[in-house]
C-alpha cells in the first residue's frame, strides 16, 4: 500500500454490486494513498453504479453531493414480497396474483408518482432510532414507527414490461428509498413486489461524467498520472453555485475565518463558492443573518499560500 499523502479531489466510482460503499471507499483510498476519504451518498451492497468518492480536502464538500438529485434504473418483480424490499430479504407470505397489465396502463400508474409526495423510510435503512440504526433493530425483529418524509420524483419512466417484471428509470430527490418506491408502485399496480438489479446512473452534478471501476484504478495503481485522469477537482461538486472572486486581502481574511461584507452578484442564493485572485478555489461560504458571507468549508492547504502572489 502506498504511503498516505495529500491528494484532493473526487473520484466517480462505478461501484460493483456485492460490495458495501465503505469497502469500496477503502479500496479507492488505498489506491490513491489518500489520507482522508468519504463518499457522497452510500449505495446498498446489492446496488451498483455511481458512488462519488471524496479524497483529502474534497471530503469537506461531500455534503452538497448528498443533497443533489439522483438517477436510478431498477427491475421490479411483482407477486412476491420480501422483508427488505429486495433480494437480500426473506420472502414474506405466499405469492400474490398479479392483475393483467398493459404497457399503457402501467405507464399511466408510473407517471402518477411524479411530483412531491411523502414516503415512510424502510426499517432496513441506516436511519437512527434512539441511537440504534433501523436495520440493526430490524435484524432483531423489532419494528418502530417512522415518520414520513417529503421526497420529490422528478421523472419516472417505464422502460420495459415483460410478464411480471418491470424495468424502470427514476430521477428523484435525496432521501428517496428506491426499495420503498418499488413496493409502493407494486401496491398501486394491485400486487406486491421487490426490486432487483438496482443501478445508480448518476448523482447531481455529475450526470455527464464518466465513471471508473475499481479494477481500472487498481490496474494503474503505480501510475500517478493515469490515476489523476480520474480525479476531478474538489470544486467540481459545487460548480453550479454562484462564484465569488476575491482580491488578495479579502482572500486572506476569509481564510482566517472572517465573514465578508461584499456586494456579490449572487442574487438570493445562500451558498457560494470562493476563489482567490488567481482563480484558486478557497472553499464555500454562506450568507448569515446580517447578509455577510461567512466561510463554512475552507481548503486548508490554501492557508499556507498567504502572501503568495498566486493566491
Amino acid at each position: 500500500m502506498p504511503p498516505a499523502h495529500a491528494v484532493d479531489g473526487i473520484v466517480l466510482l462505478d461501484k460493483p454490486a456485492g460490495l458495501s460503499s465503505n469497502a469500496a471507499l477503502q479500496q479507492v483510498k488505498r489506491v490513491f494513498g489518500a489520507r482522508k476519504a468519504g463518499h457522497g451518498g452510500s449505495l446498498d451492497p446489492l446496488a451498483s453504479g455511481m458512488l462519488p468518492i471524496c479524497l483529502g480536502e474534497a471530503t469537506k464538500l461531500a455534503g452538497p453531493m448528498l443533497a443533489g438529485r439522483k438517477c436510478y434504473e431498477f427491475e421490479l418483480h411483482l407477486g412476491l414480497e420480501t422483508t427488505t424490499g429486495d433480494l437480500e430479504g426473506e420472502v414474506v407470505g405466499e405469492p400474490r396474483a398479479v392483475p393483467p397489465l398493459s404497457v399503457a396502463a402501467a405507464r399511466s400508474i408510473v407517471a402518477a408518482f411524479v411530483g412531491r409526495r411523502e414516503q415512510v423510510p424502510p426499517m432496513h435503512s441506516a436511519l437512527r432510532h434512539k441511537g440504534a440504526r433501523l436495520y440493526e433493530l430490524a435484524r432483531r425483529g423489532i419494528e418502530v414507527d417512522r415518520a414520513p418524509r417529503a421526497i420529490e420524483i422528478d421523472a419516472f419512466e417505464l422502460l420495459e414490461l415483460e410478464g411480471q417484471r418491470l424495468t424502470l428509470r427514476v430521477t428523484c430527490s435525496k432521501g428517496t428509498y428506491i426499495r420503498t418506491l418499488g413496493q409502493d408502485l407494486a401496491a398501486a399496480l394491485g400486487s406486491c413486489g421487490y426490486i432487483d438489479g438496482l443501478r445508480r446512473l448518476w448523482v447531481e452534478p455529475f450526470a455527464a461524467e464518466p465513471m471508473v471501476t475499481i479494477e481500472t484504478l487498481q490496474a494503474h495503481a503505480d501510475d500517478r498520472g493515469a490515476l489523476e485522469r480520474w480525479l476531478l477537482p474538489p470544486d467540481r461538486g459545487v460548480e453550479s453555485w454562484p462564484r465569488v472572486d476575491l482580491g488578495a486581502e479579502d482572500a486572506r481574511r476569509v481564510l482566517d475565518g472572517q465573514a465578508l461584507v461584499l456586494p456579490v452578484p449572487c442574487g438570493n442564493e445562500v451558498a457560494v463558492r470562493l476563489y482567490g485572485p488567481s482563480g484558486t478555489f478557497l472553499g464555500i461560504a454562506q450568507r448569515d443573518e446580517q447578509g455577510r458571507l461567512a466561510p463554512r468549508r475552507l481548503i486548508a492547504s490554501q492557508r499556507t499560500r498567504l502572501g503568495s502572489p498566486v493566491l
